[in-house]
């Protein structure tokens, strides 16, 4: 979530997801104003990524998401 990323820093960070399907979610969330897509006029072409102002106001949900997630992981599977 933290400062700008290329495409393929984002792949490796996020596990389970193919290249293809990974650009497709990061389109969405362009579109949907929680990244913006900067695009640098060089050789070889550069893009980057940044989560926007309004995507950080997800911060506080996506924490709440993840607690609630390993609480029910815990009591699903144990673990």
């Amino acid at each position: 979530m933290f400062g700008n990323k290329r495409f393929k820093q984002i792949s490796k960070e996020v596990t389970g997801i193919s290249d293809k399907i990974l650009a497709k979610e990061l389109k969405l969330l362009e579109e949907n104003l929680l990244v913006k897509r900067t695009v640098f006029d060089i050789f070889p072409p550069t893009v980057e990524y940044q989560i926007t102002e309004h995507g950080e106001s997800l911060e506080k949900v996506m924490i709440e998401l993840k607690n609630w997630g390993e609480l029910h992981r815990q009591k699903i599977i144990g673990k």
